[in-house]
């Protein structure tokens, strides 16, 4: 019963944020969050650092994805040390390679790409299992692979999904533009396309696509992503551990594929993008990693049992930590400015 109500929770908790976010962050007031004044130019005026909706949505992502994580490999009675030590090898390979990635590919020095950083992340994943098993020698305890993997996958697609919500409130990822579209799409989003207003979105000063209507690439990713991670996660924990990793590597990493097409942003040179080639060899890899696994066998999880990973004080402050950096490196905007200036109200002095 715990399984279900989990999972229940889920649903209805994405489906209460996703119908804010999809009619809300198009707007134009949704992309800075806040200016600090930097310093004071000759005119008296304060150069300020814009912080971004963008970079909060990206600590919302990577916080979740990694509480979710720690939830279900917490269910299996993983030691928090073991969770803890996979969890700092995988964000010391994936949270760089989203940022050496795009730059190979599109060129771009101040631009960050997930689908890179799972790329990293899932070639990666045997090292890191075989790492935490050798740590883990004197603790009578093994990490089954096919489990970190769906654990992993699982992560992956609900913070993937939150983190679209990070590319519309900057206006990056977008859609094609409606109207370019075939006949059938312009039936089916003419009334959910987005629109993305202010000159400063992504989609306004790369594209000129401002006020224009557009496919909702990032929501339909958001909605598939989190779905597929809902059922991953109810898979998980009844036990049907390469089911639930099969379906979200396979979900994610086919329609980041097929997504590639109906987008317009810039994704690199060649009409097949270096990210489809990504997700193709990332799912062919993991289903070569299924099946040279060697230990299936089951086991009972309990979802009570890893949300009370989530109460322990060290985790909180782990949590809170890694919120303040992912903040601090993504939330930072490199590519939009503002001028700030003060003054004293003399009627409520």
């Amino acid at each position: 019963m715990e399984t279900e109500l989990f999972t229940a929770g889920l649903t209805l908790m994405f489906a209460l944020v996703f119908n804010w976010g999809f009619r809300t962050l198009p707007g134009e007031k949704w992309q800075i969050l806040a200016s600090l004044p930097k310093h004071r130019d000759e005119k008296g005026q304060w150069q300020g650092e814009n912080l971004t909706w963008y970079g909060m949505f990206n600590a919302h992502a990577y916080t979740f994805a990694v509480m979710t994580y720690m939830v279900l490999l917490g269910s299996l009675n993983t030691p928090l040390s073991l969770i803890l030590l996979s969890v700092c090898g995988l964000l010391a390979i994936c949270i760089p390679a989203s940022k050496i990635i795009a730059r190979m590919v599109e060129k771009k020095k101040y631009t960050f790409t997930v689908g890179g950083a799972s790329f990293a992340g899932i070639l990666a994943a045997p090292l890191v299992v075989w790492a935490v098993n050798a740590f883990a020698a004197d603790q009578n305890f093994h990490m089954q692979t096919v489990s970190f993997l769906a654990a992993l996958c699982i992560s992956y697609a609900f913070g993937e999904g939150i983190g679209r919500l990070a590319c519309i409130s900057f206006g990056c990822c977008y859609g094609k533009k409606l109207s370019e579209c075939h006949p059938a799409l312009q039936k089916i989003f003419g009334r959910c396309c987005f629109v993305f207003t202010g000159s400063t979105k992504k989609i306004a000063y790369a594209s000129a696509m401002e006020g224009e209507k557009v496919v909702p690439v990032q929501a339909v990713t958001a909605v598939l992503y989190t779905l597929s991670g809902i059922a991953g996660v109810y898979l998980f924990l009844k036990g049907f551990h390469t089911a639930a990793f099969l379906q979200a590597l396979l979900i994610t990493q086919i329609w980041r594929c097929i997504s590639e097409f109906f987008r317009a942003d810039y994704r690199g040179e060649g009409r097949i993008s270096a990210y489809q080639i990504m997700g193709i060899l990332s799912a062919a890899y993991g289903i070569l990693l299924c099946l040279f696994s060697v230990d299936l066998q089951f086991q009972h999880a309990d979802v009570l049992h890893g949300l009370a990973y989530l109460w322990d004080p060290g985790m909180i402050l782990f949590l809170q930590a890694l919120w303040s950096g992912v903040f601090l490196c993504t939330g930072r905007s490199k590519v939009t400015g503002s001028v700030l200036s003060f003054h004293v109200v003399r009627s409520n002095v």
